[in-house]
C-alpha cells in the first residue's frame, strides 16, 4: 500500500512570485512543512567517484548531438538549462552497475500546470528518466516528479517546496542481453531526498519518452534534459559498482 501524504496547499496568486526571479517564493507560499523549505544536504563524491559537475564548466558536456558546446549558464555553482538550448549528455558513457547523485532544484512556476512547471529529467545511459517537475503538493503518477517516466510512479511524494534544493541517488542495472535478445529488463533504486521511492523497480521500456534509444547493450551517457524550463543542477557525480 502506498503511504498516504498529508499537505496543506493553498493557490498562490501571480503576484506573490517575482517574475524575474523564479527562485524566489512569494511571501503568500505556504509550505506544508518547514523542512520543505530546507536545502537538501550536499553529498560529496565518495572515493572511486567520476565527478560529472563541481561548478566549475562543462567539460565533462556535450550536447545531444554529441559535438556541440554546451551553452547553459552557471549560476553561483549551479547550471541552469536555457530553454532552445537543447538536452546535454556527458561525453563518456557508462555500462554496468553504477549509483548516479544529482542535485537539483526547480523554479517557482505558479502560472504553469501539468508538465508546465519546473520541467526536466535526467536519463541513465540516454535511455531510462527520472522525471524532475515541480510536483510539490500533488498525488504522483507516472509523469510527475521522482516518476520513471510512464513506467512507475514513485511510492511517495518526497519533493521540497520549488526553489529548494533537492536530490536524486539511483542505483543502475543495465539489461542483460544474451544472443543479441533481452533477458532482463534495466532496474532502479531511486532515493529522493533520502526517501525510498523506488526499490529495485524494472524498468519495462528499453527507451523512455525523449530518450536516446539506441543498441540497449552498449553503454551510453547521462543525459539532462531541456525542457523550456530554468531547472537548475549541481554536484552530479557516478560511482561505478565494485
Amino acid at each position: 500500500m502506498r503511504p498516504l501524504l498529508t499537505f496543506a496547499f493553498v493557490l498562490v496568486p501571480l503576484a506573490a512570485f517575482a517574475a524575474d526571479d523564479p527562485y524566489k517564493l512569494g511571501d503568500t507560499f505556504k509550505a506544508a512543512k518547514p523542512e520543505d523549505l530546507k536545502d537538501v544536504a550536499s553529498t560529496a563524491p565518495p572515493e572511486g567517484a567520476v565527478v560529472l559537475f563541481d561548478g566549475k564548466d562543462f567539460s565533462k558536456w556535450v550536447k545531444r548531438d554529441g559535438t556541440s558546446a554546451v551553452k547553459w549558464t552557471l549560476k553561483g555553482g549551479a547550471m541552469e538549462g536555457v530553454k532552445g538550448h537543447g538536452d546535454i549528455i556527458t561525453r563518456d558513457v557508462f555500462g554496468g552497475k553504477f549509483k548516479l547523485h544529482v542535485e537539483f532544484r526547480v523554479p517557482y512556476e505558479p502560472g504553469g500546470s501539468g508538465q508546465g512547471r519546473g520541467n526536466s529529467g535526467v536519463y541513465l545511459q540516454g535511455r531510462y528518466e527520472v522525471q524532475i517537475l515541480d510536483s510539490y503538493g500533488l498525488k504522483s503518477g507516472k509523469n510527475d516528479c521522482g516518476a520513471i517516466y510512464g513506467v512507475a510512479a514513485p511510492a511517495v511524494n518526497a519533493c521540497k517546496a520549488p526553489t529548494v534544493w533537492q536530490s536524486y541517488d539511483i542505483e543502475f542495472t543495465p539489461p542483460k542481453v544474451e544472443n543479441g535478445k533481452k533477458t532482463e529488463p534495466a532496474r532502479m533504486t531511486v532515493s529522493h531526498n533520502g526517501i525510498t521511492i523506488h526499490d529495485d523497480v524494472a524498468v519495462t521500456s528499453d527507451n523512455t519518452t525523449s530518450g536516446l534509444g539506441g543498441d540497449i547493450s552498449k553503454p551510453g551517457p547521462i543525459l539532462l534534459q531541456d525542457h523550456g524550463h530554468p531547472v537548475q543542477f549541481r554536484n552530479v557525480w557516478l560511482l561505478p559498482a565494485k
